[in-house]
């Protein structure tokens, strides 16, 4: 695997001088050192809520085209709310329905560099999905930093789902870094997924936007707007069996991810914890090797 193309302005930023950054205003008001519990349905409470973004503008990093689409691919369309945005699935191989994954990538730009990460599970049999998101790679909306993002990558879900060689009952999700956050959302929001697997995400806003507090779009004086895009707030609402996973050389989002299985497990949620040797980029292999185990284990009908 080549992992040189996934590196953006994110990634270079993951020194210590990220937490020097002065915050906006706000957000050490709003900033805390244990998430809430939530004990409601999260699917529910999206169904209510709704972000008030502050500054409307694209999403943070920059993308190519998404036409002509790498290797192996072709460009999909799906639609999310009233937004027609694109995605790159496989080519269609051999007859009969096939299990499918929802792979969301890292970052804020969808790059060939994550369709290279999408291989072994191509290889595997799985028909692939990798969503561009609204405000990536120059396509319409607003960028909102994990909330309306959440909703594409359902809709993008819904239209895999719904291709002509996949088993809709056979449809899993995962994703890396920014992804992985997503992936975590996602599994919250939906039962369309049969597994899920989460690598290097941060199941806490908070700790992600005091990192990253450019990124901030929405209104921070409002608590709702971090409880809706952290996962570890509602822990107990997962809707299919998940694996989350980090590099052992990840420490920032290690309590936050063992607080989200601890309170998973209470509800006595089917979640796995097992972080991968290495850090964000190099636990990347073996972290995939075990999504693909934990997705045979879950019925995919594929070889782990």
């Amino acid at each position: 695997m080549a992992f040189a193309p996934l590196l953006n302005r994110r990634s270079l930023f993951l020194g210590a001088a990220a937490s020097l950054l002065p915050l906006p205003a706000g957000v050490a008001r709003t900033s805390v050192s244990v998430p809430p519990s939530i004990d409601r349905d999260y699917a529910l409470d999206r169904r209510s809520f709704h972000t008030r973004i502050l500054k409307a503008g694209p999403a943070p990093d920059g993308g190519d085209p998404l036409s002509p689409p790498p290797e192996g691919a072709l460009v999909q369309s799906y639609r999310s709310g009233a937004l027609d945005l694109l995605a790159w699935r496989s080519r269609p191989v051999g007859n009969g329905k096939k299990p499918a994954l929802l792979f969301l990538h890292g970052g804020n730009a969808l790059g060939g560099g994550h369709w290279e990460l999408t291989w072994p599970y191509r290889k595997a049999g799985y028909v692939v999905m990798v969503p561009a998101f609204r405000a990536e790679n120059g396509q319409r909306g607003v960028f909102s930093g994990f909330y309306d993002e959440t909703s594409d990558a359902i809709a993008a879900a819904e239209v895999l789902a719904a291709q002509p060689d996949v088993d809709p009952s056979r449809v899993f999700v995962s994703g890396h870094s920014v992804g992985g956050t997503l992936t975590l959302l996602a599994a919250l929001s939906s039962k369309l997924f049969r597994g899920a697997s989460s690598f290097s995400g941060n199941p806490s806003a908070y700790a992600f936007f005091e990192r990253f507090p450019e990124d901030i779009r929405f209104d921070v004086s409002n608590p709702r707007e971090f409880e809706m895009r952290s996962a570890v707030c509602y822990a107990t609402s997962f809707k299919c069996p998940l694996l989350i996973q980090h590099g052992t050389l990840e420490t920032r989002s290690r309590e936050m991810s063992e607080l989200t299985v601890s309170r998973a497990r209470t509800a006595s949620l089917s979640i796995d914890y097992a972080p991968a040797r290495g850090d964000h980029f190099s636990a990347l292999p073996e972290e995939t090797i075990r999504s693909l185990s934990f997705f045979a284990k879950l019925g995919s009908g594929v070889a782990g």
